[in-house]
């Protein structure tokens, strides 16, 4: 078995959690503030309606990143590095069987909700059966099956192997059985008082930011940071400035020029952006033209200059993705089957025409791609305004379809309507991440798995957005993520990769590290290159345990 513990002295006192942080560099520490507040900024614009919902992707505590610090995970699994322990939480001890077929679970002690309560092994129950009974807050479709609580600890049984999932049963937030039980849709429930185990509770909200405090009960023991304020800005450019000049003090977000726009500001600014198995890509609805035909998709994927994306679009501050099977390397490495070794991306504008003229496309007098009906061929790629690195991405792959005859259109709207948007199928194309598992599982699977497929109009926060379905290719990934052997696993991800490659379903257009943007003024502790002990952006669940870290500068 797979087992992990830890007492409350080792993860949740704060005289070893404050103080084992590494100190970041270039902190002035004769001009550092004790007990100053961190702002934690995204360049969304004015997030107007309040949502604290824990699980739907288009709530206000997702999108701002505050749910990470009201609610809390089972446990915090290293992306950067799947071989690090995993980190217990509200679980103190984890046990996977050798199968990853049923897992169990010790509810630690001590624990208590914002509101007073008892944190018990029956909120973790609880949650997980809501979970198993709502898929749309299971968007990595986890097999629950029987779910059993036993004194402090609980038992719970999959349908299949979790092999690739430890890190999304792990890293799912719990919630009080006591507040949610008398909820009737827990997809549609804004949660206005939200109740979590974690460290802070809201104060207040409005559409320019919000706030949250240290609670004096925390069972971590007390934090260094006593306010956190979350503010969108209305795009890249504004939030750049604010971090520049100390307005904001964390941030997940490209930052073009970052040398002169922001690291050379202030020697206390830093950046780092460590590499996992996530990718940045275009998604095609597979559903309607032009894009249910592979023959048109295979052409773009010999038409997109990734180079050039990397230098203009990310100006290199990301390594480059070059391998045809879409996987960064050198994380990637192990997982390229030997058909695909050492095959690159390259562009071959030739090689592109010459699949569309085989599938009947024709070029009118003026250039113009016709398909095999006549019609001209167009389509409109989305990005949300104000994501910069994303519009410059679309407006370079716009550009570059014009040399097989396409006229692309350029869509930028509010980021609630191109989420929604996205989720529901209503788009042509968009570029979208995909998530970083501890496998390639995770980028094939969001890409290209049936079982996440919903109908168009549905609301999918599950991945597959371009609605893609092969049985296949569904049962190899099945099969990849239940195998017990790892023979059994290369046998279905032959099949996976030829397909992601054969199929074109999503293009692959740059690696996607986790991009984190932080300054040492008031607060050192930071992960970084000498000590990855977490990713470094502050809207995923390890918000809360780099929160943890943190120490006084001074």
């Amino acid at each position: 078995m797979k087992k992990w513990m830890t007492s409350v002295a080792a993860v949740g006192l704060a005289a070893t959690m404050l103080l084992t942080g590494c100190a970041g560099g270039g902190a002035d520490t004769d001009d550092a503030t004790a007990g100053a507040a961190l702002t934690i900024a995204k360049p969304d614009g004015a997030i107007a309606t309040e949502s604290n919902n824990p699980w739907i992707g288009d709530s206000s505590a997702l999108k701002l990143g505050y749910a990470n610090v009201i609610f809390e995970p089972l446990a915090f699994v290293n992306l950067i590095d799947p071989s690090q322990d995993v980190v217990p939480w509200l679980a103190s001890e984890i046990e996977w069987a050798d199968d990853y077929k049923s897992i169990t679970l010790t509810a630690r002690d001590g624990v208590t909700w914002n509101d007073g309560e008892d944190f018990t092994a029956d909120d973790i129950a609880f949650t997980l059966e809501l979970m198993k009974d709502n898929d749309a807050i299971n968007p990595a479709a986890i097999d629950f099956q029987d779910i059993s609580v036993d004194g402090n600890t609980v038992t719970v049984t999959f349908g299949s192997s979790m092999f690739v999932k430890q890190d999304k049963v792990l890293q799912s937030f719990i919630v009080p059985e006591h507040i949610w039980k008398d909820v009737e849709d827990v997809t549609t429930e804004t949660n206005p008082d939200p109740v979590g185990t974690g460290p802070y509770t809201l104060t207040s909200f409005s559409s320019q930011s919000v706030r949250v405090d240290l609670r004096d009960d925390y069972w971590g023991g007390e934090l260094a940071v006593p306010t956190l304020y979350y503010v969108s800005y209305n795009d890249n450019t504004a939030l750049t400035t604010a971090l520049a000049n100390g307005e904001a003090d964390w941030a997940q977000a490209f930052i073009p020029n970052i040398e002169d726009a922001y690291l050379s500001k202030d020697d206390a600014n830093q950046y780092w952006a460590p590499a996992g198995l996530g990718v940045d890509a275009v998604w095609f609805n597979t559903t309607r033209k032009p894009f249910d035909d592979v023959a048109l998709r295979q052409a773009l994927n010999l038409i997109v200059d990734r180079g050039k994306h990397r230098e203009i679009a990310r100006e290199g501050s990301v390594p480059a993705l070059t391998s045809v099977t879409g996987l960064p390397t050198p994380a990637g490495d192990p997982y390229i089957i030997d058909e695909y070794a050492g095959q690159e991306y390259t562009v071959d504008v030739e090689a592109a025409k010459a699949i569309l003229t085989e599938a009947g496309y024709t070029w009118d007098a003026s250039g113009k791609l016709l398909d095999a009906s006549g019609a001209p061929v167009t389509f409109t790629l989305q990005v949300p305004q104000g994501w910069s690195d994303y519009v410059t991405g679309i407006t370079l792959i716009a550009d570059e379809v014009k040399q097989i005859g396409i006229d692309a259109t350029i869509d930028t709207p509010d980021v609630d309507t191109w989420w929604a948007a996205k989720g529901t199928g209503d788009f042509d194309a968009i570029l979208h991440w995909t998530d970083t598992g501890l496998t390639p599982w995770d980028i094939y699977s969001d890409a290209m798995d049936g079982a996440r497929y919903l109908p168009l109009g549905e609301q999918s926060e599950g991945y597959n957005f371009g609605r893609y379905q092969s049985q296949e290719v569904t049962d190899a990934l099945a099969a990849y993520a239940t195998a017990a052997s790892d023979q059994e696993r290369a046998t279905a991800l032959d099949t996976i990769q030829r397909a992601f490659v054969d199929e074109a379903v999503i293009l692959p257009i740059g690696t996607r590290p986790f991009i984190g943007e932080f300054n040492t003024r008031n607060y050192v502790g930071w992960p970084s290159e000498e000590d990855p002990y977490a990713v470094p952006e502050p809207t995923r669940p390890q918000q809360l345990l780099i929160l943890t870290k943190l120490q006084p500068a001074g």
